[in-house]
């Protein structure tokens, strides 16, 4: 099969070079000298700074001394990835069936009977991704996806390197050994292996040279990943292309001519199109778990659009879409009447992957109805789940939201958390810590030092400035913090506590500042 591939070269590069632009418009030209590190070493430079003698592979040190004025910018692979789906998104327009390999290289068919022939098919192509702004893209096209890449990476930037069909193997005949480099699908090589070094000091420089060699041979020494390459230097292609399929277009809209005032009236109007772009969702295997809501509306004249993001702990059906539009419209009126109303899927997931169980789940659908029957009361805010998510403190571990949304955690659990309280946790934590009081023997307060000492041994306490005073029965602590000691206003240095009394209580307090805090209460 005849395979095109796009490549465009230092893509990581290019989208910190766009987003330094966009950042430094209307105040100056930022540098053009520019390269993207991973893991300290250069990954991706841009012509001005590979002018200057930056190249990949080259450490930082020497890639700045080099270019004292090199631009270092880390490498985010979420964001090239985002910015290359516009690419991939524009070669979809032109050709069906693109895959991605990685950002800034995508493999497809070759259109070559729409267009005419594969160089007008790469004429298009090239012309779209100028349009877009791309400028330095090269196209390859071969009998696979190996031998089409190496093309692009050899063709004139805007231009392309065409292998004639049945020609992978006098293309690769004289190309060095080192274009074997490129990653293998099924893995990296066997450990301690570098299969170019080893077959330099072979003698052999060519792929060509490599090919010759019999197969056992190169099975028997280099393994499964020396046999790989060893198949695509004799122009075998052992992949195919993994082309993705384009989303389907589940944006619902609704425009109300003439603009509606009442909330109740929009979401009345609205609840044919909620119920059909569920439909569409249902159709496609889908269920949007995270939803965003844009409602355009007429102040004074003017347009304004106002959006919110809502998350749920499932799925997300035609009246739960209903009751965000609500709430949404209750919370913040728009301030004019609303011309239109858009419901826009963030996260969308596999139908099977929230399959019931079973035996059903009636009693946590009874629940649920019966919740949502009270919120529609009390509205969004009045009633609230509660989860747990990581932190030091009782109170930093409370993760709240509003019920029917997805508690978003800010800190996760399953990292180490240095001075938290060991388990189990306190059952019931005070919005405001108490006032308390924690003397030892003679009387005197009991304090801990800045290296976590204690001035005394707890003897007698109180939880509240109103309780009584009660004989220490065990304590357990100090547990110090010392929180956000990097930033002046946020530093906080604590000690926690848990102290039991004669009586069974048992309490969870932290002194600061000399002055003691009850904060939880274990039950």
């Amino acid at each position: 099969m005849r395979t095109m591939v796009v490549w465009v070269p230092d893509w990581p590069a290019l989208v910190h070079q766009g987003e330094l632009a966009e950042a430094a418009r209307g105040g100056g030209e930022p540098s053009p000298a520019l390269a993207v590190f991973d893991k300290g070493v250069v990954l991706a430079c841009t012509p001005a700074a590979r002018a200057l003698g930056v190249r990949r592979g080259m450490r930082r040190r020497d890639a700045q001394s080099r270019c004292p004025d090199l631009v270092v910018c880390d490498h985010r692979p979420e964001a090239d990835a985002r910015a290359f789906e516009q690419v991939v998104t524009t070669l979809e327009e032109l050709s069906p069936g693109v895959a991605p390999l990685r950002p800034g290289l995508c493999a497809l068919s070759v259109p070559e009977r729409y267009y005419g022939g594969e160089p007008e098919a790469v004429a298009v192509m090239a012309e779209h991704l100028v349009g877009l702004g791309v400028w330095d893209v090269r196209f390859g096209i071969a009998d696979g996806v190996f031998v089409a890449e190496l093309a692009a990476r050899r063709a004139p930037a805007q231009d392309s390197v065409i292998v004639a069909p049945g020609g992978n193997v006098d293309f690769l005949r004289d190309l060095p050994v080192e274009v074997l480099e490129v990653p293998a699908p099924a893995g990296p090589a066997a450990p301690g292996l570098d299969l170019v070094t080893v077959l330099r000091r072979l003698g052999i420089r060519r792929v060509g040279e490599f090919a010759a060699l019999p197969a056992p041979d190169v099975l028997a020494r280099f393994g499964a990943h020396g046999a790989l390459m060893h198949r695509w230097s004799r122009g075998e292609e052992v992949r195919r292309i993994s082309r993705r399929t384009p989303p389907p277009e589940l944006v619902a809209s609704v425009a109300f001519e003439p603009a509606l005032e009442r909330a109740d009236a929009v979401v009345f109007s609205a609840r044919q199109t909620v119920e059909d772009f569920v439909r569409r969702l249902d159709a496609a295997g889908l269920v949007c778990s995270t939803l965003r809501i844009e409602v355009d509306a007429e102040v004074a004249g003017e347009p304004r659009v106002s959006s919110r993001l809502w998350r749920h702990p499932r799925w997300f059906g035609s009246v739960d879409v209903l009751d965000r539009v609500r709430w949404q419209l209750s919370a913040a009126p728009p301030g004019g009447p609303v011309v239109a109303v858009r419901c826009v899927p963030v996260e969308v997931e596999p139908l099977g992957k929230h399959a019931e169980s079973l035996f059903g789940g009636g009693p946590d659908d009874q629940v649920e109805r019966s919740v949502a029957r009270v919120q529609a009361l009390v509205g969004p805010e009045g009633v609230r789940s509660v989860g747990v998510q990581g932190g030091r403190g009782p109170s930093d571990r409370r993760l709240s939201a509003a019920w029917g949304e997805r508690p978003v955690a800010q800190r996760p659990r399953d990292r180490p958390w240095p001075g938290s309280v060991p388990p189990p946790a306190p059952a019931t934590v005070f919005a405001e810590p108490a006032p308390a009081q924690v003397v030892g023997a003679e009387g005197m307060p009991v304090s801990v030092s800045g290296r976590g000492a204690l001035s005394g041994r707890p003897a007698r306490f109180r939880a509240g400035v109103d309780a009584a005073w009660q004989p220490v029965a065990a304590w357990a602590g100090p547990w110090p913090v010392d929180e956000h000691w990097w930033d002046e206003a946020a530093a906080r240095r604590v000690a926690r506590f848990q102290v039991v009394g004669v009586d069974g209580s048992a309490w969870l307090m932290v002194v600061e500042n000399g002055h003691w805090w009850t904060e939880a209460r274990y039950d």
